[in-house]
């Protein structure tokens, strides 16, 4: 499929997703995002893909909604009280980090330069997040008068607890890559001519790995909201099936062996 303002590619088990509108620091525009959904499905139906890269192209990963697209033509039934900043949230946004969240492949996002509004937000969604030394994130919500959205409130308190969010949030001030590494936010930061070598280092270690990461990941993504006797009982489950892939068998038999094992992602 051709893009507009992003670039894909699959190799070796690993589909690379860079989001490529340079000239705004890839500004998550409502055409952006749905070129990125639609390349995050095609990542999920192609079988050969075991593992998915975020990145963005030039000096930004993402800078946050495209303020600028957000004219047009003017609603047929406008809303006496405004315009619903939070229409576009309902419709696009919010089902696509949904759908990140409910990814059946491990994610690495690989951040350069801004990660800003709604860009911090898909920074964020990452399994492994990478930074390169020039990355920051940014709540710049405060400085357009609205909230954090994509999820932030959501992910923010849990990755950094309450006071480093409401600090981000309420002073919309930047977090640099080595602070954001130091709170828990990110897992790496790596000088920038090292960022896409160390994030695809990660990628391939999980584009060889057993099919079990795909639940490791969802169930650290649904034990956010989990009761502990209900997160028990969904490692489980999750157990059970693993227990029956051909990863599993293979495992076992590489450790009885004394090999490293060969994962098929089956």
């Amino acid at each position: 499929m051709t893009y507009s303002k992003i670039k894909t590619s699959v190799a070796d088990g690993i589909g690379v997703i860079t989001l490529s509108d340079p000239s705004t620091l890839n500004a998550a525009g409502l055409d952006l995002m749905d070129e990125l959904q639609q390349a995050f499905d095609g990542m999920k139906a192609d079988e050969t893909v075991r593992c998915v890269v975020l990145t963005g192209e030039g000096r930004g990963f993402c800078s946050g909604a495209n303020l600028s697209g957000r004219g047009g033509a003017a609603p047929s039934n406008p809303d006496p009280e405004g315009p619903d900043a939070g229409a576009a949230l309902e419709s696009v946004y919010n089902p696509f980090v949904k759908s990140l969240r409910d990814y059946p492949l491990p994610i690495v996002t690989a951040v350069n330069g801004v990660a800003a509004g709604v860009g911090c937000s898909l920074a964020l969604m990452g399994d492994i997040i990478v930074c390169a030394e020039s990355a920051y994130f940014l709540q710049a919500f405060r400085r357009i008068g609205l909230v954090p959205d994509g999820g932030s409130t959501y992910l923010l308190p849990r990755l950094i607890g309450k006071a480093r969010a409401m600090e981000m949030a309420l002073m919309g001030e930047k977090v640099p890559a080595k602070t954001a590494v130091d709170w828990g936010l990110a897992n790496r930061v790596v000088p920038d001519d090292q960022l896409m070598a160390t994030a695809m280092e990660f990628a391939h270690n999980l584009a060889t790995g057993p099919k079990a990461l795909g639940a490791i990941r969802k169930l650290m993504w649904e034990s956010l909201d989990a009761e502990w006797a209900d997160q028990l009982h969904a490692e489980r489950v999750a157990q059970k099936h693993a227990g029956r892939t051909e990863d599993n068998r293979e495992g076992i038999l590489a450790f009885l062996q004394k090999r490293p094992a060969l994962f098929k992602g089956r």
